[in-house]
C-alpha cells in the first residue's frame, strides 16, 4: 500500500464578507480535493485537544497519530531537532521571531517576511553581541529563528506574535520564571537591530525592519517513538516548514528538500507535487505539507488563501492522484488541515477541521460532497480524538 497525505496548513476558515459570506474553501475551485471527498470519507477531526493552543506543532503531531497531551514539550525544540541542533535534556530551547513593532504594537511577527538571508546576517549580529557557552542563537528560515539557553530554569507563559497583531505587546511579554530573563534579551535586541545596515536598507525600500526579537515556544527535547516501529511503515516529508521537519526527523522520516520551496505565497508548488511522486518510489508514506494557506490567514488575505488552495489542488493532489491512479500499488490518500486560520481573525482557531480521505479498502460515504467545512460537519463522521485518526486512515 502507498499512502499520500497532503496538509494546507491552516486552511480551515469560516464564512468571510471578503468573500460574500463563503469560506475559502468553498469558494476555491477544488476539483481532485472534491473528488476524495465525493468519491471517500468526508469528515471532521479535533487536532487540538482541550486546554491546548490551536497550533501547527500540536495539530500536526496530532494527524500523524501521536497525542500532544502525552508527547509534546513545546513548539521550539521541535524545530531545533529540524536543523539538526544538538540539545540536551536540561537545554531550554525558544522560537525567536524577527518581528515589526512600532510605538509599542506589534506590526508585523514576520518583519515583512524578511529573506533567510538578510534574516541570517541580523542573527548572527545577535549572537556576536549576546552569544556565549550558555546562550546561543540559530538563525533559520526567513523570521522564524532559535535560541537555546542552558543552566538556567523557566516556567513562563509567552505568546505567539501572530496572536497579537496590531495590539499592544505590553500585556502579551513573557511573564512567570524567568521571564525577566527573555524580556531582557528582547529589549536589548532592539539597539543591535534598529540601526543596522540591513534594516537602514530594508527602510529605505518601504520594508518593514526587523526592530526586535520576540521569544516564545519555548520547550525541552521531546521523545517520540519512531513512526516505522509504531506502525510499520517508512515515511518522507516535504515541507519548508522547520517544525514539521523538525517533527519528521523525531519520527524517523527521510525530509526532502525541494528547491523554491518557501513557506509562503510563492512556493513552487508544482516542484512539491513531483517531489511528492518521486519520494512514493522508496517510501510507504509521503507528507505534502503547504504553508501558504496559513499565512494568508494570518494576513488576512482571503483572495490569496484561495488561489492558495486552487494552487495545491491543480499541482499538488492532482498530479498525486494521477501517479496514484497509474501505479501498481493499491493506495489511500487524505486531505487534511491542520488546524483553522481564519482571515477574518488572523490566527489560529481550536475548532475542528474537515478532512477527506479515500482509497484502497476504504468504503466511500454516503454524503457525496466537496470538500467544505459545512458539508464535513454534516456526515456524522467526527474523530473526536485527533490523534486516532491516522489509525483509521492507515489501518480501517
Amino acid at each position: 500500500m502507498k499512502y499520500a497525505i497532503v496538509i494546507p496548513d491552516g486552511a480551515a476558515d469560516r464564512p468571510t464578507e471578503s468573500l460574500g459570506g463563503r469560506t475559502p474553501l468553498e469558494v476555491a475551485r477544488l476539483p481532485h480535493i472534491d473528488r476524495i471527498a465525493a468519491e471517500g470519507r468526508l469528515g471532521t477531526a479535533q487536532t487540538v485537544p482541550p486546554g491546548m493552543a490551536p497550533g501547527s506543532d500540536v495539530a500536526t503531531l496530532s494527524l500523524l497519530g501521536y497525542d500532544p497531551v502525552t508527547c509534546y514539550t513545546g513548539r521550539a525544540p521541535l524545530e531545533a531537532a529540524a536543523q539538526g541542533i544538538q540539545c540536551r535534556p536540561e537545554d531550554w530551547i525558544f522560537r525567536c521571531n524577527l518581528v515589526t513593532v512600532a510605538e509599542g504594537v506589534m506590526v508585523d511577527y514576520s518583519a515583512g517576511h524578511i529573506k533567510t538571508q538578510e534574516a541570517e546576517v541580523l542573527i548572527r549580529a545577535l549572537e556576536e553581541q549576546f552569544g556565549s557557552d550558555t546562550l546561543r542563537f540559530y538563525p533559520g528560515v526567513g523570521y522564524r529563528h532559535l535560541l537555546a539557553i542552558r543552566g538556567e530554569t523557566f516556567k513562563v507563559r509567552t505568546t505567539p506574535p501572530h496572536d497579537i497583531l496590531g495590539r499592544p505587546v505590553r500585556k502579551s511579554l513573557p511573564k512567570g520564571k524567568g521571564a525577566d530573563r527573555l524580556r531582557e534579551l528582547m529589549d536589548a535586541s532592539r539597539d543591535v537591530l534598529q540601526d543596522h545596515p540591513v534594516n537602514r536598507v530594508r527602510q529605505d525600500l518601504g520594508e518593514n525592519p526587523a526592530s526586535q526579537i520576540w521569544l516564545w515556544g519555548q520547550g525541552q527535547r521531546p521523545n517520540l517513538t519512531a513512526f516505522r516501529r509504531q506502525w510499520g511503515i517508512s515515511g518522507a516529508v516535504i515541507t519548508a516548514v522547520d517544525l514539521v521537519r523538525g517533527i519528521a526527523r523525531l519520527i524517523g522520516w527521510d525530509v526532502i528538500d525541494v528547491p523554491g520551496a518557501t513557506g509562503y505565497y510563492d512556493t513552487d508548488y508544482a516542484a512539491k507535487g513531483r517531489a511528492g511522486i518521486e519520494a512514493l518510489r522508496d517510501h510507504d508514506l509521503v507528507l505534502v505539507h503547504v504553508e501558504a494557506t496559513d499565512e494568508a490567514g494570518h494576513n488576512g488575505a482571503a483572495r490569496e488563501k484561495v488561489r492558495a488552495l486552487e494552487n495545491v489542488d491543480r499541482l499538488i493532489v492532482g498530479p498525486l492522484l494521477e501517479a496514484l491512479d497509474n501505479g501498481d500499488e493499491p493506495w489511500r490518500i487524505l486531505l487534511a488541515p491542520d488546524h483553522e486560520t481564519p482571515v477574518d481573525l488572523r490566527t489560529h482557531e481550536r475548532k475542528p477541521v474537515p478532512f477527506a480521505m479515500m482509497g484502497a479498502g476504504l468504503e466511500p460515504g454516503r454524503s457525496r460532497k466537496p470538500m467544505t467545512e459545512a458539508d464535513a460537519r454534516k456526515t456524522g463522521m467526527h474523530v473526536a480524538v485527533g490523534h486516532e485518526l491516522i489509525e483509521y486512515f492507515l489501518r480501517r
